[in-house]
């Protein structure tokens, strides 16, 4: 039983369910990433899911389950039915606003605070948890003001209620399908139908999680194999092996987190080391951490298991060779593809890798006095959609720190300022 308090010391809720299962992940995950205060409890017997749940087993189709503070039961619980309780889902309280945001991660949560704070009427629209992958992670410790760091969910968290508190109105668990832009203020589409008019926009939806594209990776997804930081399951993996893939200040801020707990860190990048990619004072602590291995020149190529994770097969690129090590826990923290499918019904200009282009850069890639609709140059954030603007790691050229993406963010508000103030 491991519990999860992030709230002051308020009851949390329970959730029950047994090791493996990624319905139960998803939940810890969305849990964690939004400051909600949680007690997991894994079954491990079909005694335990009768005596602490009612339940006929461990494979019982009710199973996870959440138990609220206030005597509900949630069978089958989902991330949506979860929501709905808390009572965070709603639909826009208006048909039109002068700024709507796209992505409610740190980029995304700072438009909405300095937009909504300006006066403006502002909605952010979110497909998951807050915070974007910065909440995924145990602590982000050089970000300015906070000298001894903050847990990437307390700073999504922070900015919510800072958002909220100025009147932005945040649609969870809401996606973004397409967008209209003609005729003046765009339109918006999203994925249950509903529409709204904008007359400024900010694209800041982030990236996906980049993938090992192994046969079975989607089985194990959640079962073993996770993507991101996985800041929800370090109580979960004590005494255990973690394996930890990736270059990036996300993988060694991972390592530092799962070492505290786990019996061996194993990093595995493939590159000759971690200096060239990760900050100083991280590759400083990994060096020094007792139970923390670096593989350099090494990738996974083969997940086994069913139907949770059970080892995985690594390669050494140099020497060709491969062995199979035995683990429950892989953590992929392999940067991001843009999220940004949507933009290609709206005609909006990507490069070659699918981030928007935005700025200076658009004359790179085509487009000028002929095609642009403006007399003016485009501002430094806009696309090539007088109006939409792109900040954070979705942006072509962008720098993938959070406080580049916070910046952004403001900076984006103050060009939709210059640009309804034209209209």
């Amino acid at each position: 039983m491991t519990k999860f308090d992030m709230n002051n010391g308020k009851s949390p809720l329970q959730l029950l369910g047994r090791r493996g299962s990624a319905e139960a992940y998803a939940l810890r995950d969305f849990f964690y990433r939004s400051g909600v205060p949680f007690e997991w409890i894994e079954l491990t017997t079909d005694s335990e899911a009768r005596e602490h749940a009612q339940l006929a087993g461990l494979t019982d189709s009710r199973l996870p389950l959440c138990l609220f503070p206030d005597g509900t039961r949630l069978d089958h619980a989902t991330i949506h039915q979860v929501c709905d309780k808390l009572g965070w889902l709603r639909a826009p309280s208006r048909t039109e606003y002068d700024l709507a945001i796209l992505g409610a991660g740190p980029a995304g949560l700072s438009a909405a605070v300095y937009g909504a704070s300006e006066g403006l009427k502002t909605l952010v629209i979110e497909r998951s948890a807050v915070g974007g992958q910065a909440a995924t992670s145990s602590r982000i410790e050089n970000y300015l003001g906070f000298p001894e760091g903050v847990a990437g969910s307390e700073l999504a968290c922070r900015a919510r209620e800072q958002a909220l508190r100025f009147g932005a109105e945040i649609l969870l668990l809401q996606e973004g399908v397409r967008a209209d832009f003609a005729g003046g203020a765009g339109i918006g589409y999203l994925a249950d139908g509903i529409r709204f008019g904008m007359r400024s926009s900010i694209c800041a939806s982030g990236v996906d999680y980049r993938r090992l594209n192994l046969w079975n990776e989607d089985q194990l997804r959640g079962a073993g194999v996770y993507y991101g930081a996985g800041a929800s399951e370090a109580d979960l993996c004590a005494h255990e092996t973690v394996f930890v893939v990736g270059g990036g200040n996300s993988a060694g801020q991972a390592a530092l987190h799962f070492c505290e707990r786990a019996r061996k860190v194993v990093i595995l990048i493939r590159g000759d080391g971690l200096k060239e990619t990760v900050s100083q004072y991280l590759v400083d602590r990994i060096l020094t951490a007792a139970n923390i291995e670096v593989l350099p020149h090494t990738e996974v190529v083969e997940l086994h298991g069913d139907p949770i994770l059970e080892a995985i097969t690594i390669r050494n690129n140099q020497s060709g060779n491969e062995w199979v090590v035995n683990t429950h826990w892989l953590f992929l923290c392999l940067g991001g593809v843009p999220n940004t499918a949507w933009a290609a019904h709206s005609h909006i200009l990507r490069d070659e890798q699918g981030y928007l282009v935005t700025g200076p850069d658009l004359r790179r890639y085509g487009v000028s006095a002929d095609n642009w609709p403006l007399e003016r140059e485009p501002f430094y954030l806009e696309t090539s959609i007088p109006g939409l603007f792109a900040a954070g790691d979705v942006r072509h050229g962008s720098v993938k720190r959070c406080a580049s993406a916070v910046g952004e963010g403001a900076m984006a508000v103050t060009f939709a300022h210059r640009y309804l103030a034209r209209q």
